[in-house]
C-alpha cells in the first residue's frame, strides 16, 4: 500500500495565519500601535499651518487637498515602511524568520504574512482620511477613483518591498531609526507630501519626480482632484513600477533570513 501525503494548508491560509500572529504581536506593542495609529494624523496636523502659508494659487490645489493627499503619504511611509523595517529586523534577530522557513510557508508567504497587519492598518487609515476629507473638509469626491485606488495599492506594495530591502543595511531594530531616515527625509521634502512639486523650479521638480514616493503622491492627487493628463499618469505609473522592481530585486538578491553577525 502506498501512503498518500496530503497538505492541510493553503498559501492563503498560511499567509492569514502569519498575519494573525503578527497582528497579535502588534497589538501587544503599545508604542508601535500608537505610532501606526496616531503619527500620520499628528504629522498632518503639524504640517497643515506650514502648507497654509504656501502660495498654492498656481498649483490648482488648496490646503485641504495638499493636507489630505500628504496624509496618505504619511500613512504609507510610517505605518508601512518604517514600521515594517523594524518588524522584519526584529523577527530576523529573534530567529523567527529562520524558523518559519523550515515549515511549509514559502519566502514570499512569510514576507507577505508578516506585512499583512501593517498593510491592513494603513489601508483602513487611507480610507478614513479619504472619508474625513470629503465629509469634514468640504473636499469633493475623488475625480478618478480608479487612480486613487491604484495609487494606494501600488504604494502599499512599493513601501513593503522597500521596507524589506532596507533591512539589508539594518543590523538591529535600533538602527532602523538611522537607515530609514534617507527615504523618510527625501520623501517629506521632495515628494510633494508637504511642498507641491508645482511650487518648485522646473529642474528641481523633475529630479524630485524620480524619487520613490513622488509617483505615488502624484497618482493620489490625480485621483482625488483630477486635472492630470494620460502622459503624466503613465509616467508616474512607470516610475513607481521601476522602483518596485528594483526593491523586489534587492530583496531577492540580498535579503537576510538570519541575524547579522
Amino acid at each position: 500500500m502506498t501512503a498518500t501525503i496530503t497538505t492541510t494548508t493553503t498559501p492563503m491560509g498560511r499567509v492569514t495565519a502569519l498575519g494573525r500572529a503578527e497582528l497579535t504581536l502588534l497589538s501587544r506593542n503599545t508604542l508601535a500601535m500608537l505610532t501606526a495609529l496616531l503619527l500620520p494624523v499628528g504629522m498632518v496636523a503639524v504640517m497643515r499651518p506650514t502648507i497654509a502659508q504656501m502660495d498654492l494659487e498656481k498649483t490648482g490645489l488648496d490646503v485641504n487637498a495638499v493636507s489630505m493627499s500628504g496624509g496618505v503619504g504619511f500613512v504609507l511611509l510610517f505605518v508601512v515602511y518604517y514600521n515594517l523595517v523594524t518588524v522584519y529586523v526584529a523577527r530576523r534577530e529573534e530567529l523567527v524568520l529562520k524558523r518559519l522557513r523550515t515549515g511549509e510557508a514559502s519566502d514570499l508567504e512569510i514576507l507577505v504574512g508578516t506585512a499583512l497587519p501593517a498593510v491592513a492598518v494603513a489601508l483602513v487609515q487611507c480610507l478614513v482620511l479619504i472619508a474625513a476629507g470629503t465629509a469634514l473638509l468640504d473636499l469633493d469626491m475623488p475625480e478618478r477613483a480608479e487612480l486613487l485606488v491604484a495609487a494606494v495599492a501600488l504604494g502599499l506594495v512599493l513601501l513593503t518591498a522597500l521596507a524589506a530591502a532596507s533591512t539589508v543595511i539594518t543590523r538591529t531594530v535600533e538602527m532602523a531609526q538611522i537607515t530609514t531616515t534617507p527615504l523618510l527625509f527625501l520623501s517629506l521634502v521632495g515628494s510633494g507630501l508637504i511642498i507641491p512639486l508645482e511650487t518648485m523650479p522646473d529642474a528641481l521638480a523633475n529630479v524630485c519626480r524620480l524619487l520613490p514616493m513622488t509617483p505615488v503622491l502624484e497618482l493620489v492627487r490625480a485621483g482625488w482632484v483630477g486635472g492630470v493628463g494620460a502622459h503624466d499618469v503613465l509616467g508616474a505609473l512607470a516610475t513607481a513600477l521601476v522602483w518596485t522592481g528594483l526593491a523586489v530585486f534587492a530583496v531577492r538578491r540580498w535579503f537576510r533570513w538570519e541575524p547579522r553577525r
